[in-house]
């Protein structure tokens, strides 16, 4: 990790937040809500911020700071992320350091001596030391423009990322009544937006709250049967030299499938808790630096990643919460071009989450509410209806179906179910009743289809009322059945094998007083619509309405960024992102002044990079 240049000199304040978006930006104007939110920063009021990664969080504390008096205080989860955040905002022009466990102590003590003398715009801590009363009273020592409390639903105690430091951030309000807070989160449901708010202390604040629609993202989601295969065919067939992130959920199925990935010919980097830290830090620089590195991680990554052009977001395995799968799918096309979000799920994946529950330590209210969120992400697996208005729905937002999810380009075809429901739910009943029996469902389908097998006979079950009673459908089939009636809460998982029982509600379906519609499964996992295949990188990066020109220009314009990203030792989306490229690429400059008008382009980047972005496009011509 390269050292920080120390910032020592004080530099004046902007004016107003317009000015600090034009000129450090490059920006001309606010998005959705981001212009209310500071301008309740500037004015010193508190404000609880739920937006969509991708969203512009992070003008909503940067710009206050550059125009109140003082130093924001970001408090950041990750200190390994530290290094970048800092980098970004230097490269336009803002004083910003970080405080961390990763510095050497004259680092940190020259960053300290710019904080206190008011060099600093922006200075970035982790939880765990701004709970320190040192660390609180070296800042007392400074002035504290605003403090900014990024990814903040880590104070859900039940959420899916907790961190026991944040709790100790209520404090912030009793030591500086008078020193506007903001929370920050790209997700939270409405139990987890009221516990951010009480337990930040942050009953006053104004909140905002902008719709989580991610319209550039197409949420997919397959049945699985070859989760490596069906992943490879995807990654090769639709982003062969694309970013993306591949989530698995244990270190050992991280391992394999990056194994898999990388003898398959893709750049793929394993990362886990229990990877070596430095091989984690640099398989992660890798993935922050280089085009087309494939991340296979368990859940240990992702929080605070900015980097905008990762195309596709895949699980292949069911993700714990519908809360967590929005989360992680989020990282996907922060830039606003068009990315994919890919899942396989299946049975075992139900009988697994159900298990973890049953085993998970906590009180029956905490395994509750686990099955509460593993329902809710089932009804999401399962729905006939669009994914995107299942997804916003779960967050109390409505929305009609975006016609850009595989159930909306693929309507999938439903069938009356009940009386196969039935036959299943019969099953279990006698073998409950009967015999005082449980099995799971590969048995409990040998059963229904008339299979005769060691267990089959050895227990009698060809004596079964119900034997052979369900020959019309296939095993596929009938483990679609299982699936799904798990999903609408019929039947539940037991135990450590799995075994299917009834719930209250099956006994309506046995009374035939509820009818039970499904999807039908088709006999090989069928592949979603898919957009055309793009060619060239021009058309990758979202380039595609570019002329051979422009986008031969665009390809120029990247090769340029990217070695100018290694030399400087930083991710190349720090220099420029796509999307300021395309501009160029469009607008064919021939001035500093022609370039000063191309969002994303403010005054420190014009100064650092106008004339070397002039000389590419005139050596393209």
């Amino acid at each position: 990790m390269h050292s920080q240049a120390p910032r020592q000199q004080a530099s004046a304040k902007f004016a107003t937040a317009a000015e600090a978006l034009h000129t450090v930006f490059g920006y001309d104007s606010f998005r959705g809500e981001q212009a209310q939110i500071i301008d309740q920063l500037i004015g010193g009021g508190d404000a609880v911020v739920l937006m969509p990664t991708g969203g512009g969080k992070s003008l909503c504390y940067q710009i206050p700071s550059l125009v109140r008096e003082g130093t924001g205080i970001v408090v950041s989860p990750l200190i390994a992320l530290m290094q970048d955040q800092v980098d970004a905002l230097t490269a336009v022009g803002v004083r910003a350091a970080f405080l961390n466990s990763s510095q050497d102590a004259a680092t940190r003590n020259q960053v300290e001596r710019d904080y206190v003398a008011g060099a600093l715009d922006l200075l970035y801590v982790a939880p765990e030391r701004l709970s320190s009363e040192s660390t609180k009273q070296f800042l007392a020592r400074g002035t504290i423009a605003l403090f900014a409390i990024d990814e903040a639903h880590c104070v859900s105690q039940w959420g899916h990322d907790f961190r026991p430091d944040y709790l100790a951030l209520s404090e912030l309000a009793d030591r500086w009544p008078d020193v506007p807070r903001i929370a920050l989160t790209a997700t939270a449901t409405d139990a987890t937006h009221k516990e951010i708010t009480s337990r930040l202390q942050l009953e006053k604040a104004k909140h905002f709250v902008a719709s989580f629609d991610r319209p550039n993202i197409q949420y997919r989601i397959v049945n699985k049967a070859e989760p490596r295969k069906q992943l490879l065919s995807f990654i090769k067939t639709e982003h062969p030299d694309d970013a993306g992130i591949v989530y698995a959920l244990s270190r050992k199925s991280v391992e394999a499938t990056a194994e898999f990935l990388q003898a398959s010919g893709l750049n793929a980097l394993p990362y886990h808790a229990g990877l070596d830290a430095n091989v984690r830090a640099r398989n992660q620089a890798r993935f922050l630096r280089e085009d087309g590195v494939i991340i296979v991680a368990t859940i240990a990554f992702g929080m605070g990643i900015d980097k905008p052009d990762v195309r596709f977001v895949a699980h292949i395995d069911l993700p714990k919460s519908v809360e967590g799968y929005y989360q992680e799918t989020g990282r996907a096309g922060r830039d606003g071009l068009p990315s994919a979000a890919w899942l396989t799920y299946g049975l075992q994946d139900v009988v697994q989450q159900r298990r973890m529950i049953d085993e998970s330590p906590g009180d029956l209210a905490h395994r509750r509410k686990l099955s509460a969120h593993l329902d809710a992400m089932l009804a999401l697996c399962e729905t006939v209806d669009c994914r995107r208005v299942n997804l916003l729905r779960y967050f109390g937002q409505s929305s009609a179906p975006c016609g850009n999810c595989d159930t909306c380009l693929t309507p999938p075809e439903a069938w009356d179910g009940t009386v196969p429901a039935q036959k299943l739910l019969s099953t279990i009943v006698r073998l409950h009743r009967e015999r005082n029996q449980r099995f799971g469902a590969g048995h409990l389908v040998d059963i229904l289809r008339g299979k005769t097998t060691p267990r089959v006979t050895q227990h009698g079950h060809d004596q079964l009322a119900t034997w052979s009673i369900g020959a019309d459908l296939s095993d596929h089939q009938w483990r679609g059945v299982v699936r799904q009636l798990l999903a609408q809460g019929l039947i539940v998982t037991q135990g450590e094998y799995g075994t299917l029982a009834l719930t209250d509600a099956a006994a309506e379906v046995l009374a035939g007083r509820r009818s039970v519609d499904l999807r039908h499964e088709p006999e090989r996992p069928e592949r979603a619509e898919r957009p055309a295949r793009r060619t060239g990188a021009a058309k990758k990066a979202g380039a595609a309405d570019l002329s051979p020109a422009q986008g031969e220009l665009f390809e120029a314009l990247r090769a340029w960024r990217s070695a100018e990203a290694r030399e400087q030792g930083v991710p190349a989306y720090i220099v420029f992102g796509d999307a300021t490229l395309v501009a160029v690429a469009a607008a064919k400059p021939a001035s500093l002044a022609d370039l000063d008008g191309i969002s994303g382009i403010g005054a420190k980047k014009l100064d650092s990079y106008g004339e070397k972005l002039l000389a590419v496009v005139a050596d393209a011509s």
